[in-house]
């Protein structure tokens, strides 16, 4: 299991190679929503959904 930390570094990491591609001038919706970048946005989809959840666990921890 990967840490919080991790799944954030991966995010981050994901995120840059998304402004480099939005910035290039190549974005292209069509990839984007059904193409090459459907596996990119359903991956940052899992990433959120496990920081949400370690984050939820911390915090109920804490009460």
């Amino acid at each position: 299991m990967s840490t919080k930390q991790e799944l954030i570094s991966e995010m981050l990491e994901m995120q840059k190679k998304f402004i480099a591609y939005e910035q290039s001038g190549q974005f292209n919706a069509e990839e984007y929503y059904v193409g090459e970048w459907k596996a990119y946005r359903e991956r940052y989809q899992e990433l959120t959904n496990e920081v949400r959840e370690i984050a939820s666990k911390e915090a109920n921890f804490w009460k």
